[in-house]
């Protein structure tokens, strides 16, 4: 049986927090937020206080990856609980709700739970949702993502200055605020809240004052090579793309300036979680309240010659995932296993003690956060259109593409992948390994059309 095993054990383990009272759940999304974060040590220019505080109260997984780099089949993926290859919600326009049937996503096993579930923000794709899988949902009327005047690639392509720019200018400060309040109160009835922050989005544009840290003589670009794409199949040069957005930066001479942007726009969100994080720990919720923080997917800024998500390597993949278990997670750990976003739907059904749906795909890693050095022999997988698939274990990656072609890398030494290993005869055995992990089936097209 699915249901509780693992909560049941957490009652004898960690006594009494999360029985007296069904747990609350907040649960924090933040869209296009790669590992450019401080606790992750990826990017020194990064300025995260209020993320890396988060971090610092419970377990961060430093080898998180998204199930897929876009958002609209990664949100379905974490949120429906099936596999890309499963629905067939491979890319961003594949309609995600015709991928999955209501009454599957997350948020209505809590509700058929008991739970108060409320939302605001941008947790399924472009702010959509089932209505009858939430109690409450934020009303986005009015409300803007990027700030009134702010086209999606100022600030990405262009350099336009909003120097009136407000923090409630832009739809996060309201979904925040939403939050916010439900926070302060003490509810009848355990809640699960969710906050989807639409920043550092495009457009790369936040508030002047979040550039003040970032100036733009200060800025490095990312560790590169000019070369990288070399010894990579041409699928995966076609992946890169480095006749599109590299050559427009190159050419422009703004590749500094966008780095600048990315950095800005992340500080505010970071903003944003820390009014979340000010909002529990200053109410009455703050005792018996999980807090999971996830984004959809990386992104990548210039490495590989790639720009954006949509592709299978470190950048692109790689994500912030935080959780905080009162009575089960010890402040300040760290765990290097390979997970993947899978995990996030099962893993909070087990802390709360419901039961998992028959369709969920992912794993629990209830075991990783009472102990993050736990074994786990689980590979992290992301898929990028059909047939196009990444093994990400805590040392290497594999990469097959839809052709056969591949790439591997030993992270462990080669931590931004610029040496492929994939024609090496030594690596065959490793290769045929970690191949055992592809998908034996792959639907062509929508499982479920309503």
């Amino acid at each position: 049986m699915k249901r509780s095993i693992a909560f049941y054990l957490l009652t004898l383990s960690f006594g009494t927090v999360l029985t007296a009272d069904r747990p609350n759940v907040l649960f924090i999304a933040v869209d296009d937020l790669n590992h450019w974060v401080g606790h992750l040590e990826r990017n020194p220019q990064a300025k995260t206080p209020n993320i890396d505080r988060l971090a610092a109260m419970g377990v961060a997984f430093t080898n998180a990856h998204t199930a897929v780099p876009a958002c609209e089949p990664s949100r379905c993926a974490i949120m429906g609980g099936r596999r890309p290859w499963t629905t067939g919600c491979y890319k961003n326009g594949h309609k995600w709700k015709d991928y999955q049937a209501p009454g599957e996503g997350l948020s209505a096993q809590f509700l058929k739970a008991g739970y108060h579930v409320a939302g605001a923000g941008k947790i399924y794709h472009s702010m959509h949702f089932y209505p009858e899988e939430w109690s409450e949902y934020m009303d986005r009327a009015g409300l803007s993502g990027n700030g009134p005047g702010v086209e999606k690639d100022d600030g990405y392509h262009v350099d336009k200055v909003f120097p009136d720019l407000k923090d409630e200018d832009i739809i996060d400060w309201h979904s925040a605020s939403y939050c916010v309040e439900r926070l302060e109160k003490k509810s009848d009835e355990p809640f699960f809240l969710a906050c989807g922050l639409y920043k550092p989005h495009l457009a790369f544009v936040a508030p002047r004052k979040y550039y003040e840290d970032f100036p733009l003589e200060s800025i490095e670009l990312p560790p590169h090579l000019e070369n990288d794409l070399d010894d990579i199949p041409p699928a995966g040069v076609q992946m890169a793309g480095p006749e599109k957005d590299h050559a427009k930066f190159l050419k422009s001479g703004r590749w500094k300036a966008a780095i600048q942007s990315y950095l800005a726009t992340c500080a505010y969100a970071d903003m944003n979680v820390g009014r979340l994080l000010d909002a529990l720990e200053n109410g009455p919720n703050k005792d018996n309240t999980i807090v999971v923080l996830w984004t959809d997917h990386g992104w990548s800024l210039g490495e590989k010659q790639h720009w954006r998500k949509f592709a299978l390597w470190e950048e692109t993949t790689r994500t912030p995932l935080i959780w905080v278990v009162p009575g089960m997670t010890k402040a300040g750990r760290k765990s290097s296993r390979p997970v993947d976003l899978m995990s996030v739907y099962p893993t909070l059904c087990d802390l709360a003690g419901i039961e998992i749906p028959d369709h969920v795909e992912g794993a629990s890693i209830v075991p990783l956060l009472k102990d993050p050095d736990a074994e786990w022999k689980l590979p992290a997988i992301t898929t990028h259109g059909r047939n196009n698939h990444s093994i990400r274990t805590e040392t290497h990656r594999y990469i097959r593409y839809s052709d056969g072609s591949e790439e591997l890398y030993h992270n462990a030494k080669d931590q931004y992948e610029w040496t492929n290993l994939a024609q090496d005869p030594e690596q065959a055995e490793l290769k045929a390994e970690l191949a055992k992990w592809l998908p034996e089936h792959e639907v062509h097209g929508p499982t479920y059309k309503k």
